[in-house]
């Protein structure tokens, strides 16, 4: 009877993951005080390559940077996971400036030059140029995977593995060249979409595209960029 106590004790003890956005800490009922949890309440804007938390104006043009912008609103941990939806940028002109993009060229349009995917001339003999250079992101991926960390570290300390679409906690002694599964190119956002380059899989909302499985396997990195 007591062995049965202890097991159920012991898996009610289990840690959960925490499903805010922002968070995704590790933790369990009996240790889940007020403002353990710091993370974000609202919904992320994306307009013209910028991503931007609506709750706290914090931005970034890079993906793995805007991330990694800690949460603005403290509370307790929960595993219901938030109902938030990625919403545009308010932009009362919006349709006639995507109608506009139509007749301005790919030289000229502000989101080819920046590198980002565009729908308006991604079928334009011009545009074939970026081509190579996705070739060359792509040609590290199939050569070789994410190499593991080179600094000395203590194999039994837990660390997080920061390679995109992973986040898992992990010790160095059980990492290995398919421990860690991921997203090694570039998050593209166009037009409401959201989707890896990678995989090249798109969705509409948020929440979707944080659940697109990764597409790679390699090793868990804590120090990636």
């Amino acid at each position: 009877m007591s062995t049965t106590t202890e097991a159920a004790k012991s898996a009610a003890a289990a840690p959960v993951r925490c499903q805010r956005i922002g968070c995704e800490a590790m933790f369990t009922d009996d240790n889940n005080p007020e403002g353990s949890c710091q993370y974000h309440p609202s919904a992320p804007l994306f307009h013209d390559g910028m991503k931007e938390w609506s709750c706290c104006k914090q931005r970034s043009h890079d993906f793995s940077l805007f991330l990694a912008i800690p949460g603005c609103t403290t509370g307790k941990h929960t595993t219901e996971k938030p109902v938030t939806k990625a919403v545009s940028a308010n932009r009362p002109k919006a349709t006639p400036v995507q109608s506009s993009k139509q007749t301005v060229g790919a030289d000229a349009c502000a989101r080819c030059r920046q590198g980002f995917f565009c729908s308006d001339h991604g079928s334009q003999p011009k545009v074939q140029k970026p081509a190579a250079n996705d070739d060359t992101s792509k040609e590290p991926v199939e050569k070789s995977l994410v190499p593991p960390p080179k600094k000395r570290i203590d194999i039994n300390e837990p660390r997080t593995c920061k390679n995109k679409g992973c986040g898992k906690s992990y010790k160095e002694k059980d990492n290995h060249d398919s421990a860690c599964d991921y997203h090694p190119g570039p998050a593209v956002f166009h037009d409401r979409m959201r989707g890896w380059k990678c995989c090249n899989v798109h969705v509409k909302e948020f929440d979707e595209f944080m659940e697109i499985p990764p597409c790679t396997k390699g090793w868990h990195n804590a120090d990636a960029v």
